[in-house]
């Protein structure tokens, strides 16, 4: 067994704990990756039950983004106000309901407002649950931890994609047109309220009690986290380093922090100029219009689940070993390759495994970089008086960039054509790569008030 804390000696981990509350806060990721990918299977019934354009096919798929932009913009400061535990609380019970209407509506406007609803809850949570699991990991294990967020999203998408390949299977091309899409958005109701059954049990983040004067909470959590020295000497580190900050907006635009704010927007961006949810929302329609029958169009998206979360594990397995930004540098560019094959196979009329194939090794690419990464370096980069709001303002972006990425896929693809439209997220791969070279540091291993005390320096 190891001994308390010091200079000389590792921290006593309560291993347990740590990945019980982690896996409760990264339960959110489940609910927003089912959530945002629950849409791939109803959308082709959607398009013709409701008789609508390219235009409104992009809007029906991404009214809920405008939602997600909404809640990341909210959930920051109701967090940073209210608590990391009680916003996301208020997020399961806003999941259940929203699905539950998604699922009753007699006309495209009343299904948006619903999809819009669930997309507020997804929005708070997507930056709210990784930040918590930040706030309570330890340096070493960080980046692991967080990274289960993005497995509990990969997690999601993968189950809503078999949930939907049953659903759709249970009736014939009519019945799904008018009520199997619907049974598609309702069973998501039921792991809603797990989750805010689950966070009830959970305790509130330890830097957020401090930084509201709840010194003695945060003291018997960081003690059941890592012993008694260890929270004694990180309650010292969190004391200094809210002394040297305001806490206002206009830090992160005129201080070392803007530098940190460049970085957290443009990942969560460049990651969704990938292509990334063009394939998860649209995964059985680009395999049918390559010429894939019903069936096997959900088949395929079900492999592509499969694959997206194989190599969240990968993700997982090195993120505290190789670090962040060789794993960014790295998945980037095989992103490249693999966008700029499926565009050429596209191009070339090929369907069926090459195809496939190519999607399959971008899907892979994303799952151990450019997935899970972002969020992890979001969570650690910034002040912890800012990160709920910083984090609002990078998540917000994702959500945007996610939006134009969903309305425009649609209309690209009748525009531009498929093969050209995964040219144009090969080239914004490119840019990626560019930039993490250029601008991302390395945060493996760092505690959070060591990576912002470098910012300062700066």
């Amino acid at each position: 067994m190891l001994r308390p804390f010091d200079q000389h000696m590792k921290p006593t981990l309560n291993l347990g704990y740590i990945l019980l509350i982690s896996l409760v806060a990264a339960f959110g990721g489940f609910l927003f990756g089912y959530d945002t990918a629950v849409v791939s299977g109803a959308i082709g019934f959607l398009k013709t039950h409701f008789q609508l354009s390219a235009e409104l096919t992009g809007w029906a798929a991404s009214s809920m983004l405008v939602g997600c932009m909404a809640g990341a913009m909210i959930g920051g400061p109701l967090g940073d106000r209210w608590g990391r535990k009680p916003c996301l609380i208020l997020c399961a019970a806003l999941f259940a309901i929203s699905s539950l209407a998604s699922a009753i509506p007699a006309t495209l406007a009343q299904f948006a407002w619903s999809r819009f609803a669930g997309g507020v809850a997804i929005g708070a949570a997507s930056m709210l649950s990784p930040l918590y699991i930040a706030e309570i990991a330890p340096e070493k294990i960080r980046g692991t931890l967080v990274a289960l967020y993005q497995l509990a999203i990969v997690i999601g998408i993968l189950v809503v994609f078999f949930v939907n390949l049953q659903i759709q299977r249970l009736g014939d091309e009519a019945w799904n047109i008018n009520t199997g899409w619907r049974w598609m958005f309702a069973s998501l109701v039921l792991p809603s309220v797990l989750f805010g059954v689950f966070m009830a049990v959970v305790p509130e983040s330890p830097r957020w009690l401090l930084k509201m004067g709840h010194r003695d909470q945060a003291r018997q959590i960081l003690e059941r986290i890592g012993g008694p020295e260890t929270a004694t000497r990180e309650i010292a580190q969190i004391d200094q380093a809210l002394k040297q900050e305001e806490g206002h907006w206009s830090e992160l635009f005129t201080t070392g922090y803007r530098r940190a704010l460049i970085i957290g927007i443009a990942l969560a961006v460049f990651g969704q100029f990938s292509g990334i949810n063009a394939i998860m929302y649209f995964a059985p329609e680009i395999f049918k219009a390559a010429g894939s029958g019903t069936d096997s169009a959900f088949a395929q998206t079900v492999i592509v689940g499969v694959f997206n979360l194989l190599f969240t594990f990968v993700a997982i397995w090195l993120v505290d070993k190789a670090g962040r930004k060789p794993l960014l540098v790295a998945g980037t560019i095989v992103q490249v390759i693999s966008l700029t094959f499926v565009g050429t196979m596209l191009a070339g009329g090929h369907s069926g495994m090459p195809l496939l194939v190519g999607i399959l090794g971008f899907v892979a690419a994303f799952a151990v970089a450019m997935g899970p990464i972002p969020w992890i370096v979001n969570s650690e980069i910034f002040p912890t008086k800012l990160r709920g709001r910083a984090m609002s303002v990078a998540i917000f972006c994702l959500w945007l960039a996610d939006w134009i990425v969903t309305q425009t896929f649609p209309m690209l693809r009748e525009g531009i054509g498929p093969a050209r439209t995964f040219w144009v997220y090969a080239g914004c791969s490119l840019l990626s790569t560019v930039f993490v070279v250029v601008m991302v540091p390395e945060t493996k291993g760092r505690t959070l008030e060591e990576i912002e005390a470098s910012w300062r320096k700066h």
